[in-house]
């Protein structure tokens, strides 16, 4: 009788459950990718929100109907834009913070988190933590203009006339801790002259406000520069380091005499924290995409801003910057929340 014996190809128990824990990380990992790889796939499933933190008509808004047409055909969904003007973009930001449908960003100024955490003394959100970069938008510059029936024609004469009339004269701004603002106080400051701040919900109230001879100046981006054309307004100064070609032949604070003045605004598109690494890297390349293009360019130019395509980690960078700056003019200035 034979007693051959049967050989399993199977490892013994013990064994067995040994490999299987010290293969389970490894099995974590592959399926973690594959859902990674199936959210990207995936991603968008439904109409894709843009809460812009501007009123319609602002640059943010202008500049974000722009790319509406093209970046819904990217992304195969439709693109809602939802204007929530208010508390310095804190609203709109705060909003999409606490989102979880997963198709929800913030179109905002930077000084969202580079000024409103050193101006607000409490906020619903921690910008930093609750936000995530995705993209950036454009570098817009500011200009200085008056309504024209103000005597000064040019910044001396200017200067000249509000150190003269202290307190009497007004500027208005897209809102508290805006960059406009921040113009604003880095002019006062170097041309040492008293001023009264008037803010609003978003610029183009306050280029109403000038145009209709309610207030005297404001800080506006190159939207405006079409009313300088028509005469509807005075064009003083560019708030840059050097002239732009959309206003060639007005000059700068610092030719001017000023300075210290000189602002950018970055525009830049968040997510709420925990916004997957695969669609902030999604909509970060259609974005760009779009920048890039000649056409959206020259748009982009006309209204005073320039594009700014680059990656998320490189927005973060440029807005740390920024906050390094804002920060201590908000602290000098002695600038609070309204």
């Amino acid at each position: 009788m034979s007693h051959a014996r049967t050989i399993s190809s199977a490892p013994p128990c013990g064994l067995r459950r040994r490999m299987l824990r010290a293969c389970k990380p490894l099995l974590a990992l592959l399926l973690c990718a594959g859902g990674g790889l199936a959210t990207a796939q995936a991603w968008p499933a439904r109409p894709v929100r843009f809460v812009v933190s501007f009123p319609a008509g602002g640059l943010a808004d202008v500049m974000m109907r722009l790319l509406q047409p093209q970046l819904a055909d990217a992304l195969g969904q439709p693109v809602l834009i939802d204007n929530r003007g208010g508390a310095s973009g804190n609203l709109a930001a705060d909003l999409v913070a606490k989102s979880s449908d997963g198709h929800s960003f913030v179109v905002a100024a930077s000084s969202v988190e580079s000024v409103n955490p050193y101006m607000f003394s409490s906020m619903s959100f921690d910008p930093v933590k609750d936000l995530v970069h995705v993209a950036l938008l454009a570098n817009s510059r500011l200009f200085l203009v008056t309504r024209p029936d103000l005597p000064p024609r040019d910044l001396k004469a200017f200067v000249a006339h509000a150190r003269a009339h202290p307190g009497k004269l007004t500027y208005g701004s897209p809102g508290t801790g805006s960059t406009p603002h921040l113009a604003g106080e880095m002019f006062k400051q170097a041309a040492g002259i008293f001023v009264t701040h008037v803010p609003y919900r978003g610029a183009q109230p306050a280029l109403q406000d000038v145009l209709s001879g309610q207030i005297d100046y404001a800080f506006v981006p190159g939207t405006a520069l079409t009313w300088v054309r028509g005469g509807k307004l005075r064009l003083l100064a560019v708030v840059s380091p050097a002239r732009v070609p959309e206003a060639p032949d007005t000059p700068t604070f610092a030719e001017q005499g000023l300075g210290e003045v000189a602002v950018d605004t970055f525009f830049g598109i968040y997510g709420p924290a925990g916004t997957p690494p695969q669609v902030v890297g999604r909509l970060n390349t259609e974005i760009n995409k779009l920048l890039a293009q000649p056409s959206i360019r020259a748009r982009f130019a006309e209204l005073g801003a320039e594009p700014q395509p680059v990656s998320p980690a490189a927005f973060r960078s440029a807005v740390q910057a920024e906050t390094v700056r804002f920060s201590a003019l908000v602290k000098a200035r002695r600038i609070q929340a309204d």
